[in-house]
């Protein structure tokens, strides 16, 4: 008898659940066997649109995960001691109280940013979908600033480094341990936050409509408008990857508030090479010719940045997003991403290799 009434408080807890949800109400007299055998398929056919829509999403992000994993089990198998050094990185940057702080605080907001009227006439999906975006990747680069400073400046400082390279383990493996240690961190949050990103995407639609009395869209069309936003996710994830690179080249010199500091203007100037360059044109030559090598240097940022490309759509509905960013432009920009990443690591090891430890 104690084992049946637990049973059936159990699923009197289900039903207020599933009346929370908009769940259809079953019918409270029946015996409690076929209450049981008729609550999962009914109440499966009867998720709200947007909890099924999330089913293609979070399998995909699931998929991602498991390759994320696999890529570390990789590095460190097949890379022993790059990977050492980038999990001992990854473990100090994870276990830190900033990740905590920044995950939790980046869901809040992303929540929030899902129930705040913008008073749009409709456009609300616009304003969630770039501040949003624009959230997860400032929060990756501090977190990516932050840990090069303290894994690679403070070392230096403290000549705990001096400890590590003191055995069988060269600078440059020891740089490239560093960043692949603090990708592996910004990854994981960059996952988390994006994930959740995504699902709020996907129920903004279906709130809107709501909202708005309009036809709730359909599962797929709530998948597929979220498909439409993954090339802009991408892309900030790829502007992360460079910003990161930056950082730990800087943190080979500096420690963490001008490491900040200089990270912060670069990406602010970075999103402006450009707009240098336009401005040079028909100027004097030797203008033109510290605007071009300024392009030259930086890295254009702006090609990463596709909030404006959100903005400027002309519509945006369960239907579709188009947001006018192509694959193709995702696979240039990461072969983009690539170099630069690389050139930096270069320009690292230039700086860490006559750095004096002692």
């Amino acid at each position: 008898m104690t084992n049946v009434k637990l049973v059936n408080g159990l699923i009197r807890h289900i039903y207020r659940l599933g009346d929370y949800l908009h769940f259809p109400k079953q019918t409270a007299t029946m015996p409690l066997f076929v209450r049981v055998r008729l609550l999962l398929p009914k109440q499966m056919s009867a998720i709200p649109t947007w909890i099924q829509g999330l089913l293609y999403i979070d399998i995909g992000a699931v998929v991602a995960f498991l390759l994320f994993g696999a890529a570390v089990f990789l590095i460190r198998t097949y890379l022993p001691k790059v990977g050492a050094v980038a999990w001992v990185t990854a473990k100090e940057s994870i276990l830190q109280p900033l990740f905590v702080i920044l995950t939790l605080v980046g869901i809040f907001a992303l929540f929030i940013f899902l129930l705040i009227p913008y008073n749009t006439l409709g456009d609300d999906i616009k304003l969630v979908i770039t501040q949003g975006i624009i959230l997860v990747k400032l929060f990756a680069v501090f977190l990516a600033v932050w840990t090069a400073s303290s894994t690679i400046a403070d070392e230096l400082e403290g000549k705990t480094a001096l400890m590590a390279l003191s055995k069988p383990l060269g600078r440059t493996k020891f740089i490239l341990g560093k960043y692949t240690g603090v990708m592996i961190a910004v990854t994981l949050l960059f996952l988390i936050l994006g994930t959740f990103f995504l699902n709020t995407v996907s129920y903004k639609l279906v709130y809107d409509a709501r909202e708005s009395s309009k036809d709730i869209p359909a599962a797929m069309e709530c998948a597929r408008a979220v498909y439409h936003v993954l090339p802009v996710l991408v892309l900030a994830y790829l502007e992360t990857l460079i910003l990161a690179a930056i950082a730990i080249a800087i943190s080979t010199r500096l420690p963490l508030l001008p490491n900040l500091t200089l990270t912060l203007m670069i990406y602010l100037l970075g999103n402006l090479v450009p707009v240098i360059v336009q401005s040079a044109v028909g100027q004097n030559p030797m203008v033109m010719f510290v605007a071009n090598i300024v392009s030259m240097v930086l890295p254009c940022l702006d090609h990463f940045n596709m909030e404006t490309a959100v903005m400027a759509t002309t519509h945006i509905s369960a239907a579709g997003i188009d947001t006018s960013v192509p694959w193709w432009y995702v696979i240039y920009a990461f072969g983009y991403a690539g170099l630069y990443c690389g050139a930096m690591l270069i320009v690292s090891l230039l700086l860490f290799e006559d750095r004096d430890l002692a």
